[in-house]
């Protein structure tokens, strides 16, 4: 398959592109300062995302866009930035013909109680809150896209740097609800997050819906 990744270089992106070019996949790495890798199956390319028709011309010919866009969690306008960059992104996806779009969103939207989203609840941590609002209220967007294929992904509310499972390959799907595990963790390495999208990139099964996973 032809993959298109938004946002490589970010801390989810840079793992799902590690997991993505060694399934032997062409990878086409899309960041404001591209890296370069040993993959030899991986092009950098720097562009633009709130540059509607250049994004549109590089995503052309794709089988798939994932993004991992994510406007930086010390950006004091992240709410702002968050909202017209997924946007922007979003049409330029339509533009360029593409009809598979992967979203990697948050874990705030999930709904932990009926009517109740995490990032609704006293204890969300407030400095996260202008940026999980920002997916809550870009996916209540999407869910408006009729002419793609999407699909959303809130990862567990535990997938942080500091989970050190690694990669298992193991994990349990859910849809709006956090997946819990015996210990009433919502838990998943970034490793298994790109496992999960690799297979979910591979293998759909969630079409214009919102998913989740974890251990």
């Amino acid at each position: 398959m032809k993959i298109a990744i938004i946002g490589a270089t970010g801390f989810v992106g840079s793992t799902l592109l590690d997991e993505i070019s060694n399934r032997n996949h062409q990878v086409t790495a899309i960041a404001r300062n591209p890296n370069t890798t040993t993959h030899t199956n991986v092009n950098w390319v720097k562009a633009d995302i709130f540059n509607v028709s250049e994004l549109a011309n590089v995503l052309a010919g794709h089988d798939v866009v994932i993004s991992a866009y994510n406007s930086g969690w010390t950006n004091p306008n992240i709410y702002d930035d968050f909202i017209n960059g997924s946007k922007a992104i979003q049409e330029a996806v339509k533009q360029s013909g593409v009809k598979r779009y992967i979203v990697i969103g948050g874990a705030g939207s999930l709904f932990v109680a009926p009517g109740l989203q995490a990032v609704d609840t006293p204890d969300f941590p407030k400095e996260y809150h202008a940026g999980a609002s920002a997916a809550r209220d870009y996916l209540n967007f999407l869910k408006d896209e009729k002419e793609l294929d999407w699909a959303f992904f809130s990862p567990a509310f535990e997938m942080h740097p500091g989970i050190t499972t690694g990669r298992t390959g193991n994990y349990r799907l859910g849809l709006d609800n956090p997946v819990f595990d015996n210990n009433q963790r919502s838990i998943l390495s970034v490793q298994d997050l790109a496992v999960v999208i690799a297979d979910e990139t591979e293998n759909p099964k969630h079409h214009q819906v919102r998913f989740t996973a974890a251990y």
